[in-house]
């Protein structure tokens, strides 16, 4: 068992895997927006084929994940804007709690995701998404959502969490 001094020296490693990972997501996030939108000017080329089943594709989501709940508004945006911002301290507050690695990465992927849509909205009044999957089968083309990296970091830090919930330091202590 940890002394108590252990344990806190221990969730401060947390927290510090937490924040770098959360940091690298956003300047990630933010770093490959910048290229789309104003290097290579994704805006004015329309659909891009970079592989045959990705492509690069422009559009600005007003909602939430998958383009849920639309919002044109500015009243719309500034509360998605603050939602995203509340979820992301909470996520804080759960991270400087947080004992295990996977747990922390997982808490990191998502506060980085989170703030790197919530920049967009609050310079753009929306989430710019430009990564789109595809496939070909039996002549039929199947699109998947189009995305971006802070959404690829919010998918992979829910899927540590619930890797965490069944496998981790909170299933260890479950009944």
């Amino acid at each position: 068992r940890m002394s108590e001094s252990e344990a806190s020296r221990a969730r401060r490693r947390m927290l510090m895997v937490g924040l770098a990972v959360a940091l690298l997501v956003l300047i990630a996030d933010q770093a490959s927006k910048f290229w789309v939108l104003h290097s290579f000017n994704l805006a004015s080329k329309g659909v891009v084929p970079i592989l045959p089943f990705f492509d690069l594709l422009l559009v600005w989501n007003k909602g939430i994940s998958y383009g849920l709940f639309q919002m044109d508004g500015l009243l719309g945006q500034i509360a998605l804007t603050g939602f995203k911002i509340v979820a992301a301290i909470v996520l804080f507050v759960w991270l400087m709690r947080a004992k295990g690695l996977i747990l922390a990465l997982g808490l990191g992927l998502l506060i980085g995701g989170a703030l790197g849509n919530a920049i967009d909205r609050l310079l753009y009044g929306a989430v710019a998404d430009f990564a789109l999957l595809h496939a070909q089968i039996g002549g039929q083309r199947y699109d998947w959502y189009i995305f971006n990296l802070a959404d690829v970091a919010i998918v992979a830090g829910v899927i540590g969490l619930l890797y965490d919930m069944a496998f981790g330091h909170s299933a260890a202590k479950a009944p």
